[in-house]
Order: structure tokens, then C-alpha cells, then sequence
């Protein structure tokens, strides 16, 4: 990994071509090194499908005491999921802007005993058009995300996420 210095950003990939998608290995390599926790966090996988981005992942960097998933470190995973879509859908539609967590709530239904897979997705099913066209008249927005962590066929943890994109900067 990259060492990081504190108030320094890190370089952002070039963008795709309009309506291209970031090759989901060269992203997730930008990711461990912007975001050093990332590397650390089991994950093995990611795909998107439609407006779904999933995440597979290995539970043992998130054990608790007990031997199942640590609270904190699964509702880590589910900011950064959310994190992740809005900013690849951002680069998708050809905007390279922050995206910043502004609200976020999770639901622990039940343990995670094993690997897992999390999920994301508009909360609503017209969040992305909304998205589309507040950045359009604004160049700003707000999308409402939900997070699902599926172990096995078991639904174990719910999370909803409101993810803001922040105005362009200009030096």
C-alpha cells in the first residue's frame, strides 16, 4: 500500500470515456490505495449489474470477539459501498467530483457467520434519474443508497445511506 499523508488528496483515475464504466479491478487497486482501511477490509470481489454494485467479501478481517461480524467494521463497509456507487455512477455520466456520507443508519438483523456478499442500490428506483438531473441543472445532488449484507439466503444487516456530491471545485 501507499502511504498516505494527512490533508493531501490522492490523484484520482482518469475518468472513463461518457457512459463507460471503470473496470471494476483497477478501481478497487485505486480504492486500497486512497482509501488505505479498504485494503483491509476482506474484500475480494465487486461487480455492478444494472443499478446494483455488489461486493463479495471474506468475514475473517471482520471478526468480533464472538467469532461473527464486528458491528463497526460491517457498517464501515456499507458507507464505503454506498461511497462506491455514487462515485462510480459520478464517473460513469462523466463527473469527476467528492462524494461525501451524509447521513447513514444500520439495522443488525442477524449474525454473519461466514463470507458474505453486500449489495447496493437507489433507494428509490428513479435515484439515479433524479441524480442525473439535479447534477445537471445544479451540479450538485443528493441519492439516497440502501446496503444489504446477504449471508448465504439470510438478510443480516440493512443499511441506508444519503451520499452528497459536492459542487465542482475550482482553483
Amino acid at each position: 500500500m501507499i502511504e498516505r499523508s494527512i490533508g493531501v488528496a490522492h490523484p484520482r483515475l482518469p475518468l472513463p470515456e461518457r457512459g463507460g464504466e471503470d473496470a471494476p479491478a483497477v478501481f478497487l487497486d485505486w480504492l486500497f490505495q486512497a482509501i488505505p482501511l479498504a485494503g483491509w477490509l476482506g474484500i475480494q470481489n465487486m461487480a455492478r449489474d444494472g443499478d446494483a454494485l455488489t461486493w463479495e467479501l471474506a468475514l475473517t478481517p471482520s471478526l468480533n470477539d464472538k467469532g461473527t461480524g464486528f458491528g463497526g467494521a460491517l457498517a464501515a463497509q456499507t458507507t464505503l459501498l454506498g461511497w462506491c456507487w455514487a462515485t462510480l455512477w459520478l464517473r460513469c455520466h462523466g463527473y469527476d467530483r467528492d462524494v461525501v456520507v451524509a447521513e447513514s443508519q444500520q439495522r443488525f438483523l442477524a449474525p454473519v457467520t461466514g463470507d458474505y456478499r453486500l449489495t447496493c442500490t437507489p433507494q428509490a428506483e428513479e435515484g439515479g434519474a433524479r441524480l442525473a438531473e439535479s447534477m445537471e441543472r445544479r451540479g450538485k445532488g443528493r441519492i439516497a443508497l440502501v446496503q444489504r449484507l446477504w449471508c448465504g439466503d439470510t438478510l443480516c444487516l440493512e443499511a441506508q445511506g444519503d451520499y452528497a456530491v459536492l459542487p465542482e471545485r475550482h482553483a
